[in-house]
C-alpha cells in the first residue's frame, strides 16, 4: 500500500489530507523517508521544504511513482517539483476521488511496466530507460492514437514497437515495414498492396500490409524513408481507415494502431520540404525516445548477460571477472545495444567453460589499446585526488598523457566530464545544488552523471548530503 510523507511542518491541510486518504485507504501510514515495496507514494509539501528534493531522490532510487500535493494557497509550483522527479504536483482541495484513481493508473502502468512481456523484450531498470517505457505503455496500453519512437541506431526502438504490440491487448498481428529496405516504387505495392496487372511483374494480388494489420498494428521503421508521393495515402488510411491497393479503383478498410520509428529529425525533414507536416503531426501524437547505451550505463552488465546466454545457449548469466566489467563499462558503443551484443557474441564464441569470462577471453580488437590506457585515466584521477601534479597546466599534461596512451576525443571528454563533477561535489562538500551551480548544470544532470558512473547507490548518497548540508545554511 502506499505511504505518505508530511514535510508541511504539521501545517492544518495537511493533517486534513492525511485524515482523509487514511479514511479512503488510499494510504497506510506515515513515514519520515520513502520505502521500497510500493508502486506509488504521497508527499505533502510546504512551498518553502527544504527536505522535498531529497524525498523524490530517495524515492525515484525505490523505484517509487510520487504524487506531491501542495498547500491550497498554490504556491508549490508544479513545474520544479516535476523536474525533481515528481510524477505529479497538484494543490491539496480535497479531491480524494481523483487521487484513487491517479495512484491505481500508476499502479496498472507499473505492474505492465515489470510483467514478463516487457522484460522479456527489453532488460534494464535504469531510471531513463523505465520513464521510456513508462511513456511507451501509457500510449500503448490506455490511448489508441499512433506512436513515434525516435532513438539513436541500436537503441532498441523495434523492440519498443514490438512492446508496445505486445500491451496495447490489440488482437490482431504485428506487421512490419522497413522502409529503408523497400525500392521506392514498390513501397505503394508493399504497403497498400496491388492488383493484378497493376505493372510489369504483377501476376497475382497483393494484400499488402495494410490488410495484413488489420485489428492489429503496422510498424514503419525508420519511416522518414517514406517517398514523399505515398505520405498523403499514408495520411488518408491512417486518418480514414481507408486505402486503394496499386492499379486498383476499390477502396478498401483496414483499422489498426500505426507505430513508427527513426532516427532521424523528422521536425527537421518538415522543416526541409522532404517530409509533410499534417502526417508527421499525426505519427507523432505520442513520441517516445529510446536512451542510448551512454545514458543507461548500469544496465550494461545484465544486457551483457543476457547477450551472452543468447550466444551460448546457457540458463544462467555467467561471472565476469572484474576485470571484463570495468572494460564493458568504460568502453563507448557507437552502435548501442547492437554493438554491445556483437561484443558479447564475440566474447562468448572465445570463451571456454565452465569459469568466469576473464580478459583473455577479449578478442584482441575489443581490449584497451593497452595498459597505458587504463594507466592515463588513472593518473588522470590521481591528479583530481591529490591536487595539480605541477604548476605547469596540468590539465594540458593529463590530456597529452591520454592522447599518447591512445583514448579518443569521445573518451578523454567523458572522462573529463566525470572528473569535473568528482571536483565540484568534493569542493561543495557533497552539496548537489552547489556543485551544479559550479558547473553551469543543473541539479538533475549532476545527478545523472554521478548515477551513470557509480549507480544509484552513490546518486542517493549525495542528494542526503545535499538535504542535510542544506538543512545546516
Amino acid at each position: 500500500m502506499p505511504w505518505v510523507i508530511d514535510l508541511s511542518g504539521g501545517q492544518a491541510w495537511a493533517r486534513e489530507a492525511i485524515t482523509e486518504l487514511r479514511t479512503a485507504n488510499l494510504v497506510t501510514e506515515t513515514v519520515d523517508a520513502p520505502v521500497g515495496g510500493s508502486a506509488t507514494g504521497i508527499i505533502l509539501s510546504a512551498a518553502d521544504s527544504q527536505n522535498l528534493k531529497a524525498a523524490l531522490g530517495a524515492a525515484e532510487y525505490n523505484r517509487c511513482r510520487v504524487l506531491v500535493i501542495g498547500p491550497p494557497d498554490g504556491k508549490l509550483k508544479p513545474w520544479p517539483v516535476l523536474e525533481e522527479g515528481a510524477a505529479e504536483c497538484i494543490t491539496w482541495h480535497s479531491q480524494v476521488a481523483a487521487i484513487s484513481a491517479w495512484m491505481q493508473r500508476v499502479e496498472d502502468v507499473e505492474a505492465v511496466l515489470d510483467s514478463v512481456e516487457v522484460r522479456e523484450k527489453l532488460t534494464g531498470q535504469s531510471p531513463v530507460l523505465r520513464s521510456a517505457l513508462r511513456d511507451l505503455v501509457v500510449a500503448a496500453r490506455f490511448g489508441q492514437a499512433p506512436i513515434l519512437i525516435q532513438g539513436e541506431t541500436g537503441t532498441g526502438k523495434e523492440l519498443a514497437a514490438r512492446v508496445a504490440h505486445a500491451v496495447s491487448l490489440q488482437p490482431g498481428n504485428l506487421v512490419t515495414v522497413d522502409c529503408t529496405t523497400i525500392v521506392p516504387t514498390l513501397m505503394g505495392s508493399e504497403l497498400f498492396g496491388h492488383e493484378r496487372g497493376a505493372f510489369t511483374g504483377a501476376v497475382s494480388v497483393r494484400t499488402g500490409a495494410c490488410s495484413g494489420a488489420d485489428q492489429g498494428s503496422l510498424f514503419l521503421d525508420e519511416v522518414g524513408e517514406l517517398p514523399l508521393d505515398l505520405q498523403p495515402e499514408l495520411l488518408r488510411v491512417v486518418q480514414e481507415g481507408a486505402y486503394k491497393r496499386v492499379g486498383g479503383d476499390r477502396w478498401l478498410r483496414s483499422k489498426f494502431r500505426l507505430i513508427c520509428a527513426t532516427n532521424r529529425d523528422l521536425s527537421k525533414e518538415v522543416a526541409a520540404g522532404s517530409f509533410r507536416t499534417d502526417l508527421y503531426h499525426r505519427i507523432a501524437a505520442s513520441v517516445v525516445t529510446m536512451p542510448p547505451l551512454r545514458e543507461r550505463i548500469e544496465d550494461i552488465l545484465c544486457l551483457f548477460a543476457r547477450f551472452c546466454r543468447e550466444a551460448s545457449g546457457a540458463r544462467t548469466d555467467p561471472e565476469v571477472d572484474t576485470t571484463v566489467q570495468d572494460v564493458l563499462l568504460r568502453r563507448t558503443y557507437p552502435g548501442n545495444l547492437r554493438d554491445l551484443r556483437q561484443l558479447a557474441f564475440r566474447i562468448a564464441a572465445r570463451h571456454v567453460g565452465p569459469g568466469a569470462i576473464t580478459p583473455g577471453d577479449l578478442p584482441r580488437e575489443d581490449r584497451p589499446t593497452s595498459m597505458k590506457a587504463f594507466e592515463a585515466l588513472q593518473q588522470c584521477q590521481d591528479t583530481n585526488d591529490g591536487g595539480p601534479a605541477s604548476a605547469v597546466d596540468p590539465l594540458t599534461r593529463a590530456v597529452a598523457r591520454a592522447v599518447d596512451a591512445g583514448l579518443g576525443l569521445r573518451e578523454i571528454k567523458e572522462r573529463a566530464a566525470e572528473i569535473a563533477v568528482d571536483v565540484a561535489l568534493q569542493q561543495s562538500g557533497g552539496n548537489v545544488h552547489a556543485a551544479a551551480a559550479m558547473l553551469g548544470l543543473t541539479d538533475r544532470a549532476v545527478q545523472q552523471r554521478q548515477a551513470r558512473k557509480t549507480g544509484h547507490d552513490e546518486e542517493r548518497q549525495y542528494s542526503t548530503d545535499n538535504s542535510s548540508a542544506t538543512s545546516r545554511q
